[in-house]
């Protein structure tokens, strides 16, 4: 069937019991189609998964029924009603919510005053009271415990908690109801407890009547939350299946891939005789020395928020400054924070890729183009980052491959330690498998690597585990002693060792 332009009246009308829809919807940027005729539905207190590979459309498909893109054909339909042109605004009045993936709280304002931002009936003597209360009881709901104040600013928090304050803004309301959520992997910066509380809340949203569309790389989320599953493949939706039909290697097989076991590196036979690259001393009794040899895959585990990042941190300007007096190897750091401490947005894919690199680009005294185009070049393709070409804009690109470039940056330098912040946030699953073996073996090849990951599974690749707990690692695990079970055991305090 042709697809005819926004708003076309002429456009059959949604299936009974349809909240929003969208048929023959299509996006292009110049000669790229990020979506190539999709059709999509929800209904009212219905959740729907919706998965893919990274540049799949996913993101761009939800931007497009947020109003934040505008679609370049096709119908759309909310409440039985044909919409033209769409907007934030127009999608909040209808009830219509995001979560993006790329976090857009106002990092100057506080939490209460970002309520505010998408409530404009707040105003007169007191809105900060009542925007305060707003989100405090949105956050307590959702998230018992956070913990957090409402009269903080948004650039004071780590990614998970200004993850938390988002995901809570969204389900505010005043002069507007919830109708549908849109959660764009909002799980991705979330230590275990915080994504077991949010996914809780979302099970419960269709006694309330409340949509919601669920865009996640963690498939076991899909399967354990979702009605029906929605899996797009470049820019078009390739199936839809009950998720009662559906098992994970299933999902993974219509994505068209096929999930590899992990094969955990054995830490034995990677530092034999080889003395430590890093030596970091505890801060006291209770707190594990950490340590690594060339070759040596280490992980940080624990509870999220437990001190992990800021002893990755630590270790980094431990060893840069060892480096930089000629008594270290050279460290690159990998952010998992990509927008605040890892992307320069108005640079391409090569700028980006490549400024870590800068010293071995020089040629005379200047950096080669052509150098920097060819290291640019060889480390896209390895890593299978979806774009047109090196000299595309960074931040026209997915989350996704926003982190494989990070990733790529980090891997093409002359770094021998490389210290990962949950670099595999928002990644798809075939990319991670991908990113596993490319780490192993580049640790074969010598290099060393220090892991912090949010997903417990993750850390199976590594062959030594510290475990965090308030503050410290307390707890050191080895080989088969490697698995959830034992690793969230550990977390909330059992058998330290």
């Amino acid at each position: 069937m042709d697809l005819v332009p926004p708003g076309d009246e002429g456009a059959p009308p949604p299936p009974p019991g349809v909240y929003l829809a969208v048929r023959g919807a299509a996006k292009s940027y110049g000669a790229v189609q990020a979506l190539r005729g999709v059709d999509f539905a929800v209904a009212p207190g219905e959740i729907v998964g919706v998965v893919g590979h990274n540049g799949a459309g996913k993101s761009t498909l939800m931007n497009i029924l947020a109003g934040t893109v505008q679609r370049s054909r096709g119908d759309f339909t909310i409440a039985g009603k044909a919409v033209g042109e769409w907007s934030p605004h127009e999608a909040q009045r209808h009830g219509l919510r995001c979560v993006f993936q790329e976090l857009s709280l106002c990092g100057n304002l506080t939490l209460a005053e970002n309520t505010r931002v998408i409530h404009r009936s707040l105003r007169g003597p007191g809105w900060r009271r009542r925007a305060g209360t707003l989100i405090r009881q949105q956050l307590d709901m959702i998230f018992p415990g956070h913990g957090l104040s409402v009269e903080t600013r948004a650039i004071e928090l780590p990614i998970g908690a200004r993850q938390m304050a988002e995901v809570a803004r969204a389900f505010t309301e005043t002069d507007a109801p919830v109708r549908c959520i849109i959660l764009d992997e909002p799980t991705s910066a979330l230590g275990h407890k915080a994504a077991s509380q949010l996914l809780a809340y979302v099970k419960g949203l269709p006694e309330r009547g409340i949509a919601c569309i669920l865009i996640t790389h963690r498939l076991d989320e899909i399967l354990l939350v979702c009605e029906r599953a929605t899996v797009m493949v470049d820019g078009k939706v390739v199936a839809e299946r009950p998720v009662a039909r559906l098992s994970r290697p299933t999902l993974v097989g219509l994505m068209g891939a096929i999930e590899a076991p992990h094969l955990p590196a054995s830490a034995a036979a990677q530092v034999a005789g080889r003395p430590p690259v890093v030596d970091l001393p505890g801060r006291d009794s209770l707190d594990l020395a950490i340590h690594a040899a060339p070759g040596e895959i280490i992980g940080f585990a624990g509870l999220d928020g437990h001190g992990q990042r800021e002893r990755l941190r630590a270790l980094y300007a431990y060893s840069r400054h060892r480096h930089r007096q000629g008594r270290g190897p050279a460290v690159a750091y990998v952010a998992g924070d990509r927008g605040a401490e890892g992307v320069f947005g108005l640079w391409s894919i090569a700028e980006n890729l490549t400024i870590r690199s800068i010293r071995t680009l020089r040629r005379i005294g200047l950096i080669s183009r052509e150098a920097e185009c060819d290291l640019a070049r060889e480390w896209v393709a390895r890593l299978e980052v979806k774009a047109p070409s090196i000299d595309t804009p960074m931040l026209s690109l997915s989350g996704g491959n926003q982190q494989k470039v990070l990733f790529a940056r980090a891997l093409a330098s002359d770094a021998e330690i490389i210290l990962l912040d949950d670099p595999m946030r928002g990644v798809d699953v075939n990319t991670k498998q991908e990113v596993y073996k490319l780490i192993r073996r580049e640790a074969e090849a010598g290099r060393c690597f220090v892991w912090y990951t949010t997903e417990v599974e993750e850390l199976t690749n590594c062959g030594r585990l510290y475990v965090f707990r308030e503050g410290r690692a307390r707890t050191e695990l080895l080989g088969a002693e490697i698995e959830p079970a034992r690793i969230l055991e550990t977390s909330f305090g059992g058998r330290d060792g």
